[in-house]
């Protein structure tokens, strides 16, 4: 019987009260409901707050380059498709540094879950602002404002056609972690972009902010109508919608490469006559 003692608790070098302290706990929720062992995990990271996250975890971990988890997810779980590979990370590692990675995920359909941590700020660098901090807000890197228009990676996703798209706030546990249990569940890609507060460098985005704002998606939502699904994903102001916000039933990735229908790389015997041959062939 797996349980969230599991993961362990380590002592953490977030700042009080931030926000990804209850993502923790819903991550460890979400992955004691699907009874999965801590070898059965792997998480990758990149750099940042947020990307501390699975440090703080008894688990498999890669915490890599900044902006560079997605491809040594992708790596992981083509060559083991039956580890359970979660990406966390924050918003400017995701959607800035490896905005690229990002937009190549969504084609591919990786099997993996992306948990983005998105506190619209730069948490780790002190405050600079993140792709998707809003028009206007004030850093001390820009103190006259952003000029540029946010990024929203809610419609990106859903207008790529992503696998899964969904929106959890840090404020709202355990709906959090039931969308997390569900990503993980997904065959395919699965986007859960994290509304998390910054409490020492987001003066806006606060929790009360959110509180005010965020609405769970009604119960006769139909996350597979596409058309209904790019109209919520770009609602953004006085409300915003949370959960399952697009899905379908794309094929995974990994499911296009014949080699791995005789089951993983891992483990296998390296047919070193036949990489002879392969080499030979580049002299």
């Amino acid at each position: 019987m797996i349980t969230i003692s599991d993961y362990v608790d380590y002592e953490t070098a977030w700042c009080p009260g931030c926000g990804n302290f209850s993502i923790l706990k819903a991550v460890k929720q979400a992955l004691a409901a699907r009874q999965l062992k801590p070898h059965e995990v792997l998480f990758v990271s990149g750099i940042g707050q947020a990307a501390k996250a699975p440090h703080y975890l008894n688990a498999n971990v890669f915490n890599g380059l900044h902006g560079r988890s997605l491809p040594v997810a992708t790596g992981a779980k083509l060559a083991n498709p039956n580890l359970t590979v979660i990406v966390e990370s924050g918003d400017g590692c995701n959607y800035g540094e490896g905005g690229n990675h990002f937009l190549a995920a969504i084609r591919r359909n990786i099997n993996v879950t992306l948990l983005v941590h998105n506190n619209q700020v730069y948490g780790l660098t002190k405050g600079q602002a993140s792709p998707t901090s809003a028009e206007g807000f004030v850093t001390k890197a820009q103190p006259e404002g952003v000029l540029s228009a946010p990024f929203n990676p809610i419609a990106v996703a859903v207008a790529m056609r992503t696998g899964f798209v969904a929106r959890g706030f840090a404020g709202m546990l355990d709906h959090l972690s039931e969308l997390i249990q569900q990503g993980i569940n997904h065959r395919g890609l699965a986007l859960i972009d994290v509304l998390q507060p910054c409490v020492s460098f987001n003066k806006i985005n606060t929790f009360d902010w959110y509180k005010q704002r965020c609405n769970p998606l009604s119960p006769t939502y139909d996350p597979t109508d596409w058309e209904q699904a790019i109209k919520v994903a770009s609602e953004w102001g006085n409300k915003i919608p949370t959960g399952i916000i697009y899905r379908n039933d794309r094929i995974p990735f990994e499911e296009h490469f014949p080699v791995l229908r005789q089951g993983p790389l891992v483990g296998r015997n390296a047919d070193r006559a036949m990489l002879k041959k392969i080499m030979e062939g580049y002299k």
